[in-house]
């Protein structure tokens, strides 16, 4: 049967209604072009070189990209750090830290402050030290710092080891450049390590004690003559003794080796032995003493004393080597 009219109205009925709602979904539904566009990104920050190009297209100075700090390590070297408090005396205190030779290493720290107290009378309750020190298989003990801190003084006193320009030893300094030990104004060597003893350091000894390499030589502060030589063999060692053109007696012990003999006329800084080991003696060193009229004099007044001054030149190596040492007490 044929519609009405001979056409398929129902048909087209159909496919109007289609084509509507196709063109509605064109019209309003979302692509799929837009389904699978990527999320997106975030940005990946400048590096310093692209930083600092952007910066200075706008006319703004480069940012300055300040590097994380990184602690240096510190060597030890087998180094051990003190501290104490003193509560009786200096060999006391460092006993009660419970450390190996305990006595040995307290007289090698005490020897630095000599020259600006006497720890037997200005020690008190309360001062406080600190050292670095190690002990080697000899028994030899190396300290390349003491700190005292005084109530006496009412400051501390730090002494760092550290070679000068010129120098063939080091020697002990303070912060400020100034050496910690007071020289012989012309004394009897030009170089030595250090001086282990002063007058009345002990009992009986009656003259400064200059720790040397053996073979260093002696030289003659003065003019004079020379009055005898190896006397007393077995405490002195061999030895010379010169009469000196003001009369004050000049003796030198321990010597490995003398280089003139009795009657001889002595000339200002003339060679007259070397540093040695002999007699009563347990280390490398000159015992230098000073005698007029029978009384024993100290070689400080006698000859004066000289405190030096590091050249500005040398305080930036000597500041490095305080922050080195410093960074040890930290550590330790």
């Amino acid at each position: 049967m044929q519609p009405p009219g001979g056409k398929p109205w129902l048909l087209f009925g159909l496919l109007g209604a289609s084509l509507a709602t196709n063109l509605v979904m064109a019209l309003w539904w979302p692509s799929g072009e837009q389904d699978c566009a990527p999320a997106p990104q975030a940005q990946a920050m400048p590096t310093e070189a692209e930083a600092a190009a952007a910066a200075a297209a706008m006319g703004d100075p480069a940012p300055v990209m300040q590097p994380e700090p990184v602690a240096a390590p510190v060597d030890m070297a087998g180094y051990k750090v003190i501290h104490g408090v003193v509560e009786a005396n200096l060999a006391r205190t460092f006993q009660d830290l419970g450390i190996d030779s305990a006595d040995a290493v307290s007289a090698v720290f005490s020897r630095q402050f000599a020259w600006d107290l006497d720890l037997r009378r200005d020690l008190q309750k309360g001062d406080a030290i600190t050292a670095i020190y190690t002990i080697d298989e000899q028994g030899d003990i190396d300290m390349p710092l003491a700190w005292f801190d005084s109530k006496k003084l009412g400051k501390a006193l730090q002494a760092y080891r550290y070679q000068a320009p010129g120098d063939e030893n080091p020697s002990y300094w303070y912060p400020d450049g100034t050496e910690v030990p007071y020289r012989l104004v012309d004394g009897p060597i030009a170089q030595y390590i250090q001086i282990t003893s002063l007058l009345d350091d002990r009992r009986g000894h009656e003259g400064w004690d200059f720790k040397a390499l053996e073979g260093t030589p002696i030289l003659s502060p003065k003019a004079g003559r020379v009055e005898k030589s190896n006397w007393n063999h077995a405490a002195n060692g061999n030895c010379v003794e010169v009469v000196q053109s003001d009369g004050v007696h000049a003796l030198y012990l321990h010597m490995s080796r003398n280089d003139v003999k009795p009657g001889d006329s002595i000339s200002v800084g003339q060679q007259i032995g070397l540093v040695g080991n002999t007699g009563r003696s347990t280390s490398a060193h000159l015992h230098y003493q000073v005698e007029k009229a029978g009384k024993v004099l100290d070689p400080g007044e006698y000859h004066g004393t000289t405190r030096r001054q590091l050249p500005p030149e040398a305080m930036g190596a000597f500041q490095q080597e305080m922050a080195k040492l410093d960074a040890m007490v930290e550590a330790g």
